[in-house]
């Protein structure tokens, strides 16, 4: 394979990766009511860098992140380990614009239409964001295992697994987490959240 192909099988497993993640503030606690999670509370705008690595069979790829959620809308800079640019990514309700680190742009009128472009199958992108802060996404039934300090441990949804780790007793949101897909080739992707704002 040479350079640039091999970049571009980087770049695109990277992106697909990330784009799994599109869809992270303090943890908003999900209603003990209600499985079917808190609408306002998913759509409630965050900014998060970190880290990611994703895994499907054999394959495996990591990089960095940026993501900004500003309610419908995501913007996501995605980058290599090293720093360099790999992706921006945007969208919304109305579609997903990625524009590559080589200027080249694909569309998409969803991110999980992109993912299964990307992937060969779709992702749940649209639960995402609220898994990633401990709530389920709404309008689905899901279960919530809590911890001693009442805090996510283990969210079920959509055939996801999501199991949260804390820096510490008294974290109020998850440093950790791993995401698993059990069903057919499984998927494991796992995020680390270096810095909320």
């Amino acid at each position: 394979m040479t350079g640039g192909r091999a970049a571009r099988a980087i770049a695109r497993a990277t992106l697909a990766a990330i784009v799994a993640l599109a869809g992270c503030a303090e943890i908003p606690r999900a209603p003990e009511s209600s499985p079917w999670g808190d609408a306002a509370a998913v759509a409630a705008p965050f900014e998060a860098e970190g880290r990611l690595s994703a895994r499907r069979g054999t394959d495996g790829v990591s990089g960095q992140f940026t993501w900004l959620h500003e309610g419908a809308r995501d913007r996501i800079a995605l980058a290599t380990p090293l720093g360099q640019t790999i992706a921006q990514l945007d969208g919304d309700a109305a579609g997903v614009r990625v524009v590559a680190a080589d200027g080249r742009v694909t569309t998409a009128p969803a991110w999980d239409a992109l993912s299964a472009n990307a992937l060969g199958f779709p992702l749940p992108v649209s639960g995402l964001a609220a898994w990633l802060r401990g709530l389920p996404r709404a309008g689905a039934p899901a279960t919530v295992e809590r911890d001693g300090a009442g805090r996510p441990a283990l969210l079920r949804q959509d055939g996801w697994e999501i199991v949260y780790a804390y820096a510490d007793a008294t974290a109020p949101r998850a440093a950790r987490l791993t995401l698993r897909y059990p069903g057919g080739e499984p998927v494991e992707l796992r995020v680390v959240v270096d810095q909320w704002k």
